[in-house]
């Protein structure tokens, strides 16, 4: 379970640097886990709001909001090893951290946008478009972090180094995508 558990933060934890990079590189905003944070608050009453900074605010919404962003990171760490099993984390392949990155942008866009007014995938946001790539992005990048995170573990815990990083017999790009003989 620890290491589920450490899956799904250090692939949170890849998001958000990549978000400070967007940031820093080319001025796009960080994201706010605050409206998050108000939304989870209010997940008792409603689910989907007119505007979520219409409702009532909650004093500590920023740090829900953020502890949210990596309960639900870890929930799909959790859930990306139950289903490819044990035999994954014992050798990593990107495919299937790839497939639940982009499954995983559903929930932001039939649940989280449109619980917070903004619409499904954003579509009522001035620029839906845009918003749709970074989230793809986004999520390409978290899997990118499932994917690294379990190398990462895989590797402190092999004693050949070189086969925990996925590689095989056939070389590095079959472990890489998934693929065995």
């Amino acid at each position: 379970v620890w290491r589920s558990v450490a899956i799904g933060i250090g692939a949170t934890v890849l998001m958000d640097i990549w978000a400070i990079f967007l940031n820093k590189a080319f001025a796009q905003p960080r994201p706010n886990w605050g409206p998050v944070g108000r939304w989870v608050w209010h997940l008792r009453e409603k689910v989907f709001h007119d505007d979520i900074g219409d409702a009532a605010p909650y004093a500590h919404e920023a740090a829900l909001g953020w502890a949210f962003h990596y309960l639900v990171g870890i929930a799909y760490g959790i859930i990306l090893v139950v289903l490819a099993g044990a035999a994954w984390l014992a050798a990593p392949t990107f495919l299937p951290a790839f497939i639940l990155g982009v499954v995983t942008v559903g929930a932001g866009w039939f649940l989280l946008a449109p619980g917070m007014g903004a619409g499904w995938a954003a579509s009522k946001r001035p620029n839906p478009t845009r918003i749709r790539a970074l989230n793809l992005v986004s999520h390409t990048v978290f899997a990118l972090g499932l994917y690294g995170t379990a190398l990462l573990i895989r590797w402190g815990a092999a004693p050949d180094r070189s086969i925990a990083l996925g590689r095989t017999p056939d070389g590095p790009w079959r472990g890489l995508l998934g693929l065995r003989a």
